[in-house]
């Protein structure tokens, strides 16, 4: 049990080996399918994505019990971060941004401002990010600037604090949030390879064709008495046999005949038996000795 796993194992390993020499006798193709792709994915990236600009404000939320209290304990930092939660759904609340989209005239919906606003905050942190994405740097620091300004108004109101405090204004700026060129580029070389890869090695692994003496050897278990190689370099038609010369070699031996026609290289014919051990050699002997001519029957 334990050789015929081993034996497994090892078949295993010779099929992995044999499809890394697949992939590598094709890495040119690959080489080359992932320039092209990644020279596709610069040029979208570079030329036909619109880039967009993220601009952010920072807020801190002071509660009434902050100003009371001068020490603060753990236990009051967990409270605090869990109503952080509770303030960034009142940023984004329906509320908040179509007041943002009346007092700066926005041609957008409700959910259209909601997907370019993102709330975030640090960890083990009471400050709240609020960011903002747009195609146009300036428009973006006043969507930032208002949100941050009309929901500081709507916390304190419903959740009853004491203010809200400014950590960080807003500004221009300057570098594309998106898209990221040299990412995109390299996402796709590295998809177009992978495809090649894949179609690589799914037509090996559906190719069940007999192409060398191994083969024949390894899938249909019986030994191989000729090869017979074709000429690439015949230029016509032409077709070959393989007459029985001798009335000792099996029936296996009979005429084969095949063709190929001008600069294509056929695959070689094989001539096999299921004879083994002496029946086997001298069969393979028949096979390959010259047949008589008339003049030596003679």
């Amino acid at each position: 049990m334990e050789n015929q796993n081993q034996r497994n194992n090892e078949e295993t390993e010779i099929d992995l080996v044999e499809l890394f020499w697949v992939l590598w006798r094709k890495l040119p193709l690959m080489i080359a399918v992932g320039l092209f792709t990644a020279l596709l994915a610069f040029g979208g990236s570079k030329f036909l994505m619109t880039p967009t600009y993220q601009s952010v404000t920072k807020i801190y939320v002071l509660n009434k019990q902050d100003n009371s209290n001068t020490n603060v304990t753990y236990s009051d930092l967990q409270a605090g971060t869990q109503l952080v939660k509770d303030y960034s759904e009142l940023i984004k609340s329906r509320f908040v941004l179509e007041a943002v989209i009346e007092q700066l005239g926005l041609p957008l919906s409700y959910e259209k401002l909601s997907r370019k606003v993102t709330v975030s905050t640090p960890a083990d942190t009471r400050v709240i990010s609020i960011a903002v994405t747009n195609s146009n740097p300036v428009m973006a620091m006043k969507i930032a600037n208002a949100i941050r300004e009309t929901a500081s108004t709507h916390i304190c109101n419903v959740m009853d604090i004491e203010a809200v405090n400014i950590v960080e204004t807003a500004n221009v700026p300057t570098h594309k949030a998106s898209p990221s060129v040299g990412k995109n580029t390299m996402l796709g070389g590295m998809l177009g390879i992978l495809m090649v890869a894949a179609i690589v090695i799914l037509s090996h692994l559906m190719n069940d064709t007999i192409q060398t003496e191994e083969d024949v050897e390894k899938y249909l278990g019986i030994s191989t008495l000729a090869m017979i190689p074709l000429n690439e370099a015949e230029s016509r038609k032409k077709t070959f046999s393989i007459w029985r010369s001798n009335p000792s070699a099996p029936s296996a031996l009979m005429r084969l005949s095949g063709s190929c026609s001008g600069g294509r290289m056929m695959k070689p014919a094989f001539c096999t038996s299921v004879m083994t051990g002496r029946a086997a050699s001298s069969a393979r002997r028949a096979a390959l000795r010259p047949a008589a001519s008339p003049s030596n029957e003679k």
